[in-house]
């Protein structure tokens, strides 16, 4: 883990690349304690000691099923598993867990160092717990991706390819149809794949989404806040940093301000999570 002194920083993204609905905004001052955070997200190796040690089952595994996105399938698998409304290019697959992350005949042998999918919130949270930790606050994450930059796009800066290089793994082409992954992974990355913030921290943006402790809401206070927690009620969970599908043209969401959310039971093959605790 990597301890951050904590202090002040602008939360919060208003400007063109912004997206109103997901509550991007207002830019806000928010004062931080100090914490740490985990350098890279938990890989399927940790999440595997986890799982030997406790025995712990997933709601993944529970419900006997979850979502794998359709180009990584095989045929046969795209035609009968399930698409959902508007989204056509994920696919709920039976017996996709984290242990088979395209389901049945998968498998996660050599990807000890990727990051743990298929995980929902409340998975994320026990993990967490056995290991002594906590999920961070998405007040937390966020300051941690920024690595000390202002209102910087990126955990690096402004620019996405600097000097025409990769810096995350988000879609290169056309999604969904064509992905040429320019950035080396057309699915996901080791966890300590490319270089890291100024903190140290790897992967903050693109590879996978990453839960956070924080309930959702799309209305934010612009008053300075100090530790903020989020709000104390509501069902959605928020989700930082984007992922490997994330592409311009549906979801600029790989960057240090962008969120979304989803119900804690809900897993996926493009979200993970990463441990902090305090400092």
């Amino acid at each position: 883990m990597v301890t951050l002194p904590g202090g002040t920083f602008r939360m919060g993204n208003e400007d063109e690349c912004a997206n109103p609905s997901d509550g991007e905004g207002p830019v806000r001052e928010v004062t931080l304690s100090a914490f740490r955070i985990d350098e890279h997200a938990v890989t399927n190796a940790q999440f595997a000691a986890f799982v030997k040690e406790t025995g712990f089952v997933t709601a993944a595994e529970r419900f006997g099923w979850s979502y794998v996105f359709a180009g990584f399938l095989r045929p046969e698998q795209v035609r009968t598993a399930p698409a959902p409304g508007g989204t056509p290019w994920w696919r709920g697959v039976q017996g996709a867990t984290w242990r088979a992350p395209e389901g049945p005949g998968s498998g996660i042998g050599d990807r000890a160092r990727h990051p743990v999918t298929h995980v929902s919130w409340d998975d994320a949270g026990a993990y967490a717990a056995w290991a002594g930790k906590r999920l961070p606050t998405e007040a937390e994450w966020e300051f941690a991706a920024r690595g000390g930059l202002d209102q910087a796009r990126y955990p690096w800066g402004d620019e996405l390819t600097p000097r025409g290089r990769w810096r995350c793994n988000i879609w290169q082409g056309r999604f969904p149809a064509v992905n040429t992954a320019e950035d080396g992974h057309p699915g996901t990355a080791p966890v300590d794949a490319y270089r890291p913030n100024a903190y140290g921290l790897f992967n903050m943006v693109g590879n996978v989404w990453e839960w956070v402790g924080d309930r959702f809401t799309a209305v934010h206070d612009a008053a300075p806040a100090t530790d903020p927690r989020g709000p104390g009620e509501g069902g959605a969970r928020v989700m930082r940093g984007g992922s490997y599908m994330c592409h311009d043209s549906y979801c600029n969401r790989y960057r240090v301000a962008a969120r979304t959310s989803n119900t804690p039971d809900s897993s996926s093959g493009n979200c993970g999570f990463r441990c902090a605790a305090d400092a």
